[in-house]
């Protein structure tokens, strides 16, 4: 999903390192050779001085108060890690599609009458709520679909728009309403969560619960006892089991000995039994543009009734034909109405949504409740599956990929610098970037999505630029035999145009993104921006003070050797 971006920002800066190396000198030669651009910077060059100037006191300050400033970094970076523990998860944000997928339930075995009569009147509910603009529904799908569903279950999609009310409020008010209609089990999302959802764990919720056995009575009322046990828990919403009941059925059991001692195989018993009541198409008919398939089965007398099963007629060995009653037992049950399997295991899934609450956390508590309050028996298993599923695989990926990525800059640096000190010191910026981005969180959502993290990736490589400029120019200075105070003054000062414009110019960028989070479409990229902005604040302005302070105390300290020439 967030791959385009990756490809973008890889590409842009190639083609911008290729402009800086060739277009941009031959404009600024040119642009400096006009006598009257000259006269002009000239005139505007107080402002530039005077902030110059401020900021070379400032730091001249900081030098003098060396501990109390690295004591107050240190106590803020501390401080952001607390913060960052205390953040909720979640895999993508809300998203605010503008419009509602209701999948809606009854009983198993209800005609697609009594479905469209609930449907409609699911539909009629929603549109008494003022936000609803407009109502639409699927009820039931054929079998030969690739999303088939049975005629118990209805697809509806609502478009709103908000007046006078939050989306959370909103959604409250639609869940309250399908809670009092009865005959019903409902799930509340949007189109594309709803989707993904779907493709993730199986459901139509954030989170499902499957739970693995082979009785299904007994997976069902242990089904219904987690459901129990969770359903108080904060933040959970459309806590539903798999509906399952007890239908009629009419099982034909083969009688192996019988069927033996005719000389009809178990294979060719289960063909006849398939053809004979399913059956199985022969040819094609056409009459004019139309055509039918000629099906071969048994005529109605022998389909319809238990009894007329019973006296269908089976071909034995020796070409005579039996009852089917003679080498087979034919009762009438009952039997589930469905049977689910995953990786060929009876399943029962639990599902349910989040509102107003960071998924992570309600699943920990989930997991608690049900560790706490439910046993299950021997030979039951359950799994947790959904977005947090994917929230937690990705997150490893990104923090082992971020890790490697680190430390390719690291060496990157070193063979610049030929010095790990130096490379150390420019890799500060890390964490003063993560200061920002972390407080960005906490002022904005307080939980954290991959495009969080996403962001947090991207802002350590923007931050490693401005500690690059400040130690090159650092060691060109040293190199020339500057005092280690002017060094670090003049160094700073000479530099300070080149990080806060680089550092202003990525942050309008991203300014769009963070301050309209909430119009559909921008509700990923927002997450990214407002990390990528509060980090670029902290690492500038604590890149221009800390750099400095700890590559005077190193230097002091004898720890970095620069020969002077």
């Amino acid at each position: 999903m967030l791959q385009p971006l990756g490809i973008a920002f890889i590409v842009s800066l190639f083609v911008s390192l290729l402009v800086a190396m060739t277009l941009t000198p031959l404009l600024a030669k040119m642009l400096l050779s006009n006598d009257k651009y000259l006269a002009k910077n000239e005139k505007e060059k107080w402002l530039v001085r005077k902030i110059i100037g401020n900021y070379e006191k400032s730091l001249t300050w900081a030098l003098y108060h060396k501990k109390a400033v690295m004591l107050s970094i240190m106590s803020l970076f501390v401080a952001s890690l607390f913060v960052f523990a205390s953040f909720g998860r979640s895999f993508l944000p809300e998203f605010n599609e503008g419009a509602l997928t209701l999948s809606v339930i009854t009983k198993p075995g209800a005609s697609l009458e009594e479905s469209n009569y609930l449907g409609n009147l699911v539909e009629r509910e929603m549109l008494s709520i003022p936000e609803v603009e407009s109502t639409a529904r699927r009820t039931g799908r054929g079998e030969l679909d690739e999303h088939s569903q049975q005629s118990n279950s209805a697809e509806i999609d609502i478009n709103f728009s908000l007046k006078d009310c939050s989306q959370d409020e909103f959604l409250a008010d639609v869940r309250n309403i399908l809670a009092g209609i009865p005959g019903i089990a409902y799930t509340v999302g949007q189109p594309l969560g709803h989707r993904i959802d779907h493709m993730l764990s199986g459901t139509r919720a954030n989170i499902a619960i499957k739970l693995f056995g082979t009785d299904l009575n007994r997976m069902y009322t242990t089904a219904n006892q987690i459901k129990a046990a969770i359903i108080d828990v904060e933040g959970l919403v459309d806590v539903n089991v798999d509906q399952q009941i007890e239908v009629p059925q009419i099982q034909i059991r083969a009688n192996r000995n019988m069927l033996a001692q005719y000389g009809i195989t178990i294979g060719q018993f289960n063909d006849f039994v398939d053809i004979a009541f399913a059956g199985e198409k022969m040819a094609d008919i056409h009459e004019g543009q139309r055509k039918f398939d000629l099906v071969l089965r048994l005529n109605k007398d022998y389909t319809e009734t238990l009894e007329g099963i019973k006296t269908a007629l089976i071909d034995t060995e020796d070409g005579k034909k039996i009852p089917l009653e003679q080498v087979a037992e034919i009762v009438s049950v009952t039997g589930p109405s469905s049977i689910s399997r995953e990786n060929v295991q009876r399943k029962i899934v639990i599902s349910a949504n989040v509102a107003e609450r960071d998924l992570r956390s309600v699943v920990e508590d989930i997991q608690s409740n049900v560790a706490d309050k439910i046993t299950l028996p021997e030979g039951y298993r359950l799994e947790y599956g959904g977005q947090f599923e994917s929230e937690a695989k990705a997150s490893k990926t990104l923090m082992l990929t971020s890790f490697i990525a680190i430390l390719i800059i690291f060496l990157l640096l070193f063979q610049e610098f030929k010095n790990f000190k130096l490379a150390a010191i420019i890799l500060l910026n890390l964490p003063l970037a993560l200061i920002g981005g972390v407080f960005a969180i906490w002022v904005s959502s307080g939980v954290l999505s991959i495009p969080a993290i996403i962001g947090f990736i991207t802002l350590f490589g923007i931050a490693t630029r401005n500690g690059i400029l400040l130690i090159s120019n650092y060691q060109r200075l040293h190199y020339k035999g500057v005092s280690l105070h002017e060094t670090v003054v003049k160094g700073s000062s000479d530099r300070l145009n080149a990080i806060l414009m680089t550092a202003l110019t990525a942050a309008l960028a991203l300014v769009p993104l963070a301050l309209q989070g909430d119009l559909a479409g921008n509700e990923i990229q927002s997450p990214m921006a407002k990390v990528i902005l509060g980090g670029l604040l902290t690492s500038t302005i604590l890149n221009i003070y800390i750099v400095p302070i700890v590559y005077s105390i190193l230097n002091n300290r004898g720890i970095i050797k620069t020969e002077t020439k």
